[in-house]
This record gives structure tokens, sequence and C-alpha cells, in this order.
């Protein structure tokens, strides 16, 4: 039930607490940030799509399972699942968020299992997705299914400052 609360509360104010951390470049174009990845499984690039925007317009990009064979994601289920692929942002000033595809949670119950994940520009470390199948039936998950998204965001790091009393 927490678990369900959680997911609405999220689904609601996400979209709004996301649009605020883009900034609008002045020319109405998309501004670039050059991300380092690191293949770890040859398969992708060749059987499996590289990770990209899927299409101009698009605000993230699409993560694809990295699996060896179709595997059910049994209803209620929650698995990790490899994206074959390091990333590392490097830039202090930015941060990466893994998101669900909306289609997948509406139409299937697929969503992620932690519901966004947050990817520090100093991680280094492999791209994991988890997936949970919130449905009641079972789903199959085929290698390169896109099942999430990524998204680079531009980050302030706050200074805390004890009070007694707020203003």
């Amino acid at each position: 039930m927490i678990r369900w609360i959680f997911t609405r509360l999220l689904g609601f104010f996400l979209p709004s607490l996301l649009s605020s951390f883009f900034q609008n470049n002045t020319k109405g174009e998309a501004g670039k940030i050059e991300v380092e990845f690191k293949i770890l499984d040859n398969r992708l690039g060749n059987e499996i799509p590289l990770p990209k925007f899927h299409t101009s317009g698009s605000a993230a990009i699409d993560l694809r399972t990295n699996i060896k064979e179709t595997c059910t994601l049994g209803a209620n289920e929650t698995r990790l699942f490899s994206t074959g692929f390091a990333i590392h942002i490097k830039d202090a000033r930015f941060a990466a968020l893994i998101l669900p595809r909306s289609g997948l949670g509406h139409k299937d119950g697929i969503v992620l299992g932690n519901l966004s994940g947050l990817i520090d520009s100093d991680y280094q470390g492999p791209l994991s997705i988890s997936l949970w199948n919130r449905s009641d039936k079972n789903i199959c998950i085929t290698p390169g299914d896109r099942v999430a998204q990524l998204v680079v965001i531009r980050v302030d790091q706050v200074e805390l400052e004890e009070v007694d009393f707020f203003d």
C-alpha cells in the first residue's frame, strides 16, 4: 500500500520537479554535454542498439535491456537488468536520472523498482535498471527492449545553514 501511495505521489510531483531543473536555451536549441560511456558487453552496438535519443525531439536517451535471452518478469516481481554499458558524466554541474517509460507503466504495469534512479557526476560504474512488474500478469522482457530512459539535468549543490528559526 505504501509503495502504491509513493508511486502515485511521485507520478504527480515528478514532472513539475523535473521541469524546474531544465534551463531553456535562449536560441531554443538543446545544450550539448559530453558524457563518456564504456561498452561492457560486445553485443551492445551489434545485436542490441547503442543508447541514443529515439527522435530529434526526445528529452531522454533510451535504455535497453542487455540480456542474453528472453525472461519472464512475474507478477509483482522486481529484477535488476544490465544495460551493457557504464557512464561517467565528469562535470559536477550535472547528474542523470533514470526514469520509467510511461507507456510501459500504463499499458503493461512495468515501472522502475526504485521509481527513479540518480546517477552522480562522479559515478563511473555500470548502468543497471531495476524493473518492477506491478501488474497481476507475467511480462516477457526480451534482449534490447527499451525499458527506461536517461535524462541529464543541471544540478546545484546547496550550502546548508543551520538556524534556530526560519525568517
